[in-house]
């Protein structure tokens, strides 16, 4: 590990990731940019030609196919810069430079979904017969056309599109503010030594056996996060304004609807998690006092929820090691995705560690050619190797995609996105498991395991009925306030830990460092994925080479199907409440196996 206040100039080579598999340099990179100012021209030069024939429609694509893979590497490379120290202003103007760009080229675009939208269904069909080509866009022109009562005309489109840098307005202010501006106090555990207070050690902070440390970490966070509540409020009240436009500029009922519907996801599912959660809530409430027990305290707060109960299970877990580990556990997927492991590994893909400024948490870049960048910050615990093993699931999740499917179905819808990930979590955690006899290891990973559990799919869930009030409340015209928030949120947080635990007033604040709630209804997702990626890692370990091809047919099939019908074909069917009753039954077989581990 390195010091998380290390400057990002110090921070040894082999700990960063190779952006020049992007750009050789910065000069490049603006070289680009400058080049690219000349696609609005190329893309203009289509308007009012879409629907004359089959050769022009099929050009478009193609330059649209070319005017997407180049700006996925002008903003990725941009977006990785800027994440790797949010105070660098330079970097941070290239990603707005980046932006913009998208922004100009997507307004010069606008013309074409109402012209695809007037083309005749006999005239298309007739061009599908003249050009063979063009079926290689034929999703994406169902994807186009099933829209069309939420299509706009050119103008109205052109303007809506020239508004999509002004409405990322709030959670980019957000990022900055939260990543860069906002810093904390350090903290002292139970010795009376200091520890570095950031985004990023908040939770390693939290999952500490001193209960000092974990207390005035806690304390600490939430009363510096208290002294700008209104701040971060008017930042989500102006997101959600800006989401509410939309929906209505579309003619959507509720922003709710206009989320689900860009990626085919019907809002029942929506609320069905909810209400599934909700009919299993008695299983977390039996958890939070097996937590309570385990931990021997007489109440049981919010800064207790992360450290292990089995505490001297824990040990320190390099990041080589954590690597070593994850070849390993996942090798039951095959050799192929043990070599794609492998070669992102050895070819720093990865941005490992902490260093001041750089954005908190961890992803999968979205980067098509020549492939993603994961963003770590790790911390050599079981949790930073789990983290290794979930975004690499994005991450070849992505290579599966982007290597067997054409460009314009390569990309794979955020209903779906969470399943790989999850889906290599569980099989890192059975790995573990099977192999230690050990009961106080066993015990630590159980419990690894339900908070899993309890992080993924109680708490992500809390996250959506959350998001989902605060739509309900804009749509009603009600501010979100931080009073209003804070109310609503403690609210959520008593009814899904139970009365076992202690709701601290700090935790009503918690709110304002969720960075998801700027995503558009993303949350709920983590939970769905993780129901179905439960099922999907039964039945790989249970069927091994003969489910796995099935498996990787879902991984490979980017967008070319709703998403729906991607997790059937690997045995999942997320219309039905189903899987998140069958994966909350095993939450509560694993609370009761850890009962007797007592």
């Amino acid at each position: 590990m390195i010091d998380p206040k290390t400057k990002r100039k110090d921070v040894p080579e082999e700990f960063t990731w190779n952006l020049k598999d992007l750009f050789e340099s910065d000069e490049a990179w603006f070289l680009e940019f400058e080049s690219l100012k000349n696609m609005t021209g190329r893309i203009t030069a289509f308007q009012g030609r879409l629907g004359g024939d089959a050769g022009t429609l099929l050009s478009y694509f193609r330059l649209y196919d070319e005017m997407e893979r180049r700006i996925s590497r002008l903003f990725g490379y941009a977006s990785c810069k800027a994440d790797e120290d949010q105070s660098d202003s330079a970097r941070l103007d290239m990603r707005s430079k980046a932006m913009s760009a998208i922004v100009v080229i997507s307004s010069a675009g606008a013309f074409s979904t109402p012209e695809i939208m007037a083309i005749p269904e006999e005239t298309l069909n007739r061009f599908y017969q003249e050009e063979p080509q063009l079926e290689e866009y034929r999703r994406s022109l169902y994807q186009i056309r099933r829209r069309k009562a939420h299509i706009l005309s050119p103008a109205e489109e052109k303007l809506l599109a020239a508004a999509g840098e002004m409405a990322g307005a709030p959670g980019q202010v957000r990022s900055i503010f939260g990543n860069a501006d906002l810093t904390f106090p350090d903290v002292a555990d139970g010795r009376g030594e200091m520890h570095t207070l950031t985004n990023g050690s908040l939770v390693p902070l939290l999952e500490s056996s001193d209960r000092t440390l974990r207390k005035n970490a806690f304390e600490a966070y939430y009363a510096r996060c208290g002294e700008f509540r209104n701040t971060s409020a008017a930042l989500l009240d102006a997101q959600f304004k800006q989401l509410r436009f939309f929906a209505s500029a579309r003619g959507y009922a509720t922003t709710l609807e206009a989320s689900l519907d860009e990626t085919e996801v019907p809002v029942p599912v929506y609320l069905s998690l909810i209400d599934a959660v909700h009919a299993n809530l008695g299983k977390m409430y039996r958890y939070v006092s097996l937590r309570k027990k385990w931990l021997g305290v007489d109440e049981l707060h919010m800064y207790d929820v992360y450290t292990p109960i089995v505490s001297e299970a824990a040990r320190t877990i390099s990041f080589e090691e954590a690597k070593a580990t994850t070849l390993e556990a996942l090798a039951v997927l095959g050799e192929d995705y043990v070599d794609m492991l492998k070669e992102a590994y050895e070819n720093r893909w990865i941005d490992v560690y902490e260093n001041a400024g750089k954005r908190s948490g961890a992803y999968s870049s979205g980067v098509k050619d020549p492939h993603p960048y994961v963003l770590l910050n790790h911390k050599d615990t079981l949790d930073s190797m789990f983290t290794l093993a979930h975004e690499m699931g994005h991450t070849l999740h992505s290579c599966y995609s982007h290597r067997n499917q054409p460009p314009s179905t390569s990309d794979y819808v955020i209903f779906v996105a969470e399943v790989a990930s999850t889906c290599n979590e569980i099989l890192l955690m059975r790995w573990l498991l099977e192999r230690t006899t050990d009961k106080k290891e066993r015990a630590y990973l159980i419990n690894h395991f339900l908070d899993s559990f309890k992080g993924t799919v109680f708490r992500q869930t809390m996250f959506a009925e959350f998001e989902l009030a605060m739509g309900r409340m804009a749509e009603a015209g009600e501010a979100l306030t931080a009073d209003v928030l804070c109310k609503k949120y403690k609210e959520l947080n008593e009814l899904y830990f139970g009365p076992d635990m202690v709701s601290d007033d700090e935790i009503a604040l918690e709110w304002a460092r969720i960075p998801h709630f700027y995503y558009n209804y993303y949350v709920f997702q983590y939970a769905t994925s993780f129901c179905a990626a439960v099922a999907i890692a039964d039945r790989i370990l249970a069927e091994g080479e003969s489910f796995v091809k099935d498996y990787k047919k879902f991984l490979s099939g980017g967008s070319s199907t709703d998403p729906i019908s991607l997790l059937k074909i690997a045995g999942v069917d997320m219309q039905t409440p189903e899987p998140v009753h069958a994966a909350l039954k095993l939450f509560g077989e694993l609370v009761e196996e850890l009962e007797k581990l007592s």
